[in-house]
């Protein structure tokens, strides 16, 4: 048997990451920069009010102020003021350049109401410069905004917006096909007789793709004879895939179709894993990745977030391909191995802040489908209690 790091090493190091693409950056999230993004512009691009209220010049202490100017938000006006002077003001609009401060509304006698007639300031400000934005005082133009390899969310789109920039290069999502495998197989909800099962890993794992950012280009099964794999493959050729996910046929039986179609073109190995030992790799003529993995939809789950979805991140660029971790008690003891490493789907509990605890979920397909993160059970000859910290992936 090899090692689960092993691998994922032989996976990884086959992959080459996808030609980048220039995309608006509003249709941008959700995709991965592959380069970093500098600022285009100053931001804020002026020294502009962080209130509504008036700009003052020189005011330290309360007073009586003429009202010179209404500076809504977009105005290029800047007019000048002495002491004594205020210039009604808005949310964003630019400052003065002879104001030295904001006076917010609420430290006005009036406030709003008073209108463009003399203000009575109640409160000073506190020191000069309250309550301005500095041009600049976010970013200045040129420095780093988003670093590459990040996916990107609302929130750094919304930075990328704002700084001035309107297009970004991203990775395309990574287009997968997901093959099911086995002539016990019929489609979810139609009639089964004795022998037959509902195909499930095909939903499962396509489910499992699209929540890592993929783009499914074919769902299909094939049944254990013929050359169902190989005509699978050209199907996903033609439909652009550059990943195809077959689940079954992997294993020491005597039909199984991936292993004994695609010899030629994937390595089959043993991994020191619980559960998906049984593991296929390789890559077709064309290109395109291939995965084998187990038939088992638990074990093809687990056998997808350690091998199939760092390859999809790592096609993309991303420079974060791993769910975060974390060390979570045990809430129950658990049997630990020698040989290999366990991967436990757990729901944890978070009602105590402090300290989460991870509960294995029951066996089967029911029990998987409450996960909320998957365990890792490092082999040790010494069983587990309740107590024992664990690594989780969170889902």
């Amino acid at each position: 048997m090899i090692d689960v790091a092993e691998h994922l090493a032989t996976i990884l190091e086959a992959v080459r990451p996808l030609d980048p693409e220039p995309r608006d950056v509003a249709a941008a999230r959700g995709r991965v920069l592959r380069h970093p993004v500098m600022a285009a512009v100053d931001v804020p691009g002026f020294d502009s009010s962080a209130m509504d209220g008036f700009a003052v010049r020189d005011l330290d202490a309360p007073a009586t102020l003429r009202v010179v100017a209404d500076l809504p938000a977009g105005t290029d006006l800047d007019p000048r003021m002495d002491a004594g002077d205020a210039a009604r003001i808005m949310t964003g609009a630019p400052v003065p350049t002879d104001a030295t401060a904001v006076v917010p509304f609420e430290d006005t006698a009036r406030g709003l109401d008073g209108g463009l007639e003399p203000v009575d300031v109640v409160v000073a400000p506190r020191a000069p410069g309250a309550h301005i934005r500095r041009r600049g005082s976010d970013v200045r133009a040129g420095e780093l905004v988003v670093e590459a390899g990040v996916r990107l969310t609302a929130a750094r789109i919304g930075a990328i917006a704002a700084s001035g920039v309107g297009v970004v290069e991203v990775s395309r999502a990574a287009r997968v096909a997901v093959v099911s495998t086995g002539s016990e197989l019929v489609a979810p909800g139609a009639e089964l007789r004795r022998g037959r099962i509902p195909e499930s890993n095909s939903v499962l794992l396509a489910g499992l793709a699209e929540e890592a950012g993929a783009e499914v280009v074919l769902r299909t099964s094939v049944d254990d004879s013929g050359d169902g794999p190989r005509r699978a493959i050209a199907a996903a050729e033609a439909a652009g895939a550059d990943v195809v996910v077959f689940s079954g046929g992997v294993s020491a039986g005597a039909y199984e179709v991936v292993k004994n179609t695609l010899g030629d073109l994937m390595r089959f190995d043993r991994v020191r894993m619980q559960p998906g030992k049984p593991q296929g790799f390789g890559r077709a003529p064309g290109g395109l990745l291939l995965f084998g993995l187990p038939g088992n939809p638990v074990s093809a789950a687990v056998s997808f977030e350690l091998f199939v979805r760092p390859a999809l991140r790592a096609l993309e660029g991303d420079v974060e391909p791993s769910r975060a971790r974390v060390r979570i008690a045990l809430a129950a003891g658990w049997r630990a191995r020698a040989d290999k490493t366990q991967y436990v789907p757990v729901t944890i509990d978070r009602s105590d802040p402090a300290r989460w605890w991870a509960t294995p979920t029951a066996r089967g397909t029911r029990g998987f489908g409450t996960a909320e993160g998957l365990a890792v059970i490092p082999p040790t000859v010494a069983d587990l209690v309740a107590g024992d910290t664990v690594s989780v992936a969170l889902w």
